[in-house]
């Protein structure tokens, strides 16, 4: 079995991949392997599998960006609504907006606050336009009618670097990028976009808390297959998704960098996809981004 991951080698995405590609090609007694095919924001890799033979063997590690932000940013060369058979979900990972140590911003109140007495004068950093970290600054700053200058990264860990510099004050970070950050101390977390607090981090308050019960919004990583794999073969892999989501390694890596596990069902996945679609379809239009 050939895993399919949009991104470079060494993410969070890459090491998603490699785990459950390992868990679930050991749950159908088979190997996998792992095919790194970065470029055109996430959509090069899912072009491979969307025009792969559709028999099981070749899988996509697909998520937000191949599925609902960069066809809605880029000229895709497939349909993510009819291109792929869902396979399940592997989880979601929730937004935290992080600031550098000797931030002056001790509260997510206080950014909203600064942002109001000088609009465009506190920047928000991302890795590039229509990433996740954009579209919940974009969203977040939407829904609190406050204008903050988002400053947009090529990739990489660029903007990390800046924020821990200082040069940029806040990023609204995905959790499977920035809990390493935060376990080792090198930035400091003012909200989680979750609806608990995380066990790892408990000091730190959910968004709600913060007083903005209104933003949700997560990173989200799933499994696809072909459109046209069998309907036995997807159910196949389905159940060994389900299999490697209970195993306690994919567990424990997994609540280690703060995602919530999904449930590998196929069925669920595929209700989620054009809700999901629509919502970031829409805040994309509204919001006006465009691609780098």
């Amino acid at each position: 079995m050939t895993f399919v991951v949009p991104y470079p080698a060494g993410g969070a995405n890459d090491m998603l991949g490699r785990l459950i590609g390992q868990k679930m090609s050991e749950a159908l007694s088979g190997t996998s392997i792992v095919d790194n095919k970065p470029g055109a924001a996430a959509l090069l890799g899912a072009t491979v599998v969307a025009r792969a033979v559709a028999d099981g063997h070749t899988l996509l590690i697909g998520g937000l960006a191949t599925h609902a932000a960069s066809p809605y940013l880029l000229k895709a060369e497939y349909d993510p609504l009819k291109d792929f058979e869902s396979v399940g979900m592997i989880g979601s990972a929730p937004i935290i907006a992080i600031t550098f140590n000797e931030s002056p911003y001790k509260t997510l109140k206080d950014v909203v606050d600064a942002a109001r007495k000088d609009p465009k004068g506190v920047m928000y950093g991302s890795s590039g336009n229509g990433s996740p970290l954009h579209l919940a600054g974009e969203l977040f700053t939407s829904q609190n009618k406050i204008d903050m200058t988002h400053v947009p990264y090529k990739g990489g860990n660029a903007h990390i670097l800046d924020l821990i510099g200082g040069r940029v004050p806040v990023i609204f970070d995905t959790a499977t990028n920035c809990v390493p950050l935060l376990k080792s101390g090198k930035v400091r977390a003012l909200a989680v976009g979750a609806t608990a607090r995380l066990p790892d981090f408990p000091n730190v308050p959910t968004f709600a808390e913060a007083g903005f019960p209104q933003f949700d919004f997560s990173a989200w990583y799933a499994v696809f297959a072909p459109a046209k794999t069998p309907k036995d073969v997807v159910a196949k892999l389905s159940n060994a998704l389900s299999v490697a989501l209970k195993n306690p390694e994919t567990m424990t890596k997994l609540n280690g960098v703060g995602v919530t596990l999904g449930n590998g069902n196929a069925a669920d996945l595929a209700r989620f996809l054009p809700i999901e679609n629509e919502r970031i379809g829409r805040l994309i239009k509204t919001a006006n981004i465009k691609a780098d």
